[in-house]
């Protein structure tokens, strides 16, 4: 579709949304807040066509008072909040779905590979771990009464709770801020991160404590794993506008994309909460069967999925999307 193509077929809705925008109350918030989402879309689009400048400058200019319209409005901070979470948050990974795709693959298939590689050769591990910390891994999953997965000295649900924030942020922020290094850094922490667990699941399988380790990670790891890969995601959008940034200069590029990633690296964060709270005070737990374990996780799994997939799309009869 050639730029002029693309603006008459959707120049009257951004007409009606600049004309909302001109009045002082719009007479359905409802209508604003959709034409304001398909502008969005058009203006990822036009971006990502290098239409002619001032083409992006009208959208840009459109999406900003959208924006302070629809979310900065007084006394609506649990509304901006909740349409955040519940629409922002998944149309930004969707609309990054090609890197998605590209970063679960690199940290599925070494997982999957190198899992393999060390359950048929458990001494492969020591590739990727060292011996101490294999030992680490054998007095978390092994036979104990204590908490499962408790390392590093910390006595209470709620240290390991801080150390999983820690922990967690600090790999996905690798992930998201080494694509600065013209996406390399995010291609090899993302493939680097899911060779490490591919490692330690194939031992502990290969060892017989893969009951306990599967069920400690099913649950958190809805969050935790798909935060990572997102985070991956993102790290390769900034990579991607530095090394094909079309007609815009490249530091334009990557303003773009950085700001194009902010809902997605606020999901990353939120998941990452969700998946530190699990991780301390429900994964670790004995007391609970690993049967439960399996079966709740089961449904965070599927509750992820549809929350990125699903939620946050437009209701029929709603505005136009792009095309």
């Amino acid at each position: 579709m050639t730029p002029l193509q693309f603006e008459a077929a959707h120049h009257a809705l951004w007409d009606e949304l600049e004309a909302a925008l001109a009045t002082s109350s719009a007479p359905d918030p409802a209508r604003v807040a959709a034409l304001y989402r398909a502008t969005c879309e058009h203006l990822a689009l036009a971006r990502s066509r290098a239409y002619p400048v001032h083409l992006t400058g009208r959208l840009e200019s459109l999406a900003q008072r959208g924006h302070q319209r629809v979310y900065r409005r007084p006394g609506q901070g649990a509304q901006r909040l909740a349409r955040l979470f519940l629409v922002d948050v998944p149309q930004s990974v969707r609309a990054h779905g090609a890197y998605v795709l590209v970063a679960t693959l690199l940290f599925v298939l070494p997982l999957v590979v190198l899992g393999v590689m060390t359950y048929l050769d458990p001494g492969f591990v020591l590739a990727m771990h060292d011996a101490e910390s294999v030992r680490q891994y054998d007095t978390m999953y092994g036979p104990s009464s204590g908490p499962i997965g408790r390392e590093r000295g910390a006595d209470t649900d709620w240290a390991m709770f801080g150390f999983y924030i820690m922990n967690n942020v600090s790999i996905a922020f690798r992930c998201f801020a080494s694509g600065l290094v013209l996406g390399l850094g995010s291609l090899f922490f993302v493939t680097y991160n899911g060779a490490l667990a591919g490692t330690v699941a194939g031992y502990l399988t290969a060892r017989g404590y893969g009951e306990t380790f599967y069920s400690f990670v099913v649950g958190h790891g809805a969050f935790e794993l798909t935060a990572i890969v997102l985070a991956g995601a993102a790290g390769l959008a900034l990579g991607h506008a530095l090394l094909a940034p079309g007609r815009l200069p490249r530091l334009q590029a990557l303003k773009n994309a950085a700001r194009d990633a902010v809902p997605l690296m606020t999901g990353v964060f939120a998941m990452l909460l969700v998946a530190a709270a699990l991780e301390a005070f429900w994964s670790s737990s004995r007391w609970v069967v690993p049967q439960v374990k399996f079966i709740v996780g089961g449904g965070f799994w599927v509750l992820v999925l549809l929350y990125l997939f699903v939620q946050g799309r437009p209701r029929a009869g709603g505005a136009a999307g792009a095309g």
